[in-house]
């Protein structure tokens, strides 16, 4: 049996990030950590779009908006929700999550999930360069991935198949 190794390797890929600007310190090291990480494996600066918004409930659309380009071979997706005295923190997270996964099965994109979820600010600050990173690896690897699965002689292409 062979498992087959994707790679980090982002030579030639394009990337799309979309960031929350709510919580902006933690979106910001966030950022800045997915960038390096995605130049550091191979990804030039041209090939790396970049677009904000509000916050992580709007990051589903913006998403969604960049997978119909057609442009992207990933998309990375940075937020970061911080539980406070109320309900809206469930709300946000799962919400959010559910529209990122909705638009990359919908797509057939990989979209790594970079907006964290934590019980306070300091938390938060902790995790957000790790996550910045990891979502960058996480982005190529699965761009590999799924470019090699749809190389596959016998692997249908998405576009090909008829809703049921």
């Amino acid at each position: 049996m062979d498992v087959f190794d994707a790679g980090t390797d982002g030579e030639g890929l394009r990337i799309g990030v979309v960031q929350a600007r709510f919580n902006e310190p933690v979106c910001t090291a966030l950022r800045e950590a997915c960038l390096e990480r995605l130049t550091r494996l191979g990804v030039s600066d041209e090939d790396i779009f970049v677009c904000s918004v509000p916050g992580a409930l709007e990051i589903p659309l913006a998403l969604q908006k960049l997978a119909q380009t057609g442009e992207f071979d990933a998309l990375v997706a940075l937020g970061a929700v911080i539980r406070g005295e109320t309900y809206h923190f469930e709300v946000v997270s799962n919400e959010s999550a559910a529209g990122v996964a909705r638009v990359s099965l919908d797509f057939s994109i990989p979209i790594a999930n970079a907006i964290l979820t934590t019980e306070d600010d300091e938390q938060a600050m902790v995790r957000a360069s790790e996550k910045g990173a990891d979502a960058a690896r996480v982005a190529i690897e699965m761009a590999n991935l799924t470019a090699s699965i749809s190389s596959l002689g016998n692997a249908p292409d998405p576009d090909d198949l008829e809703d049921d």
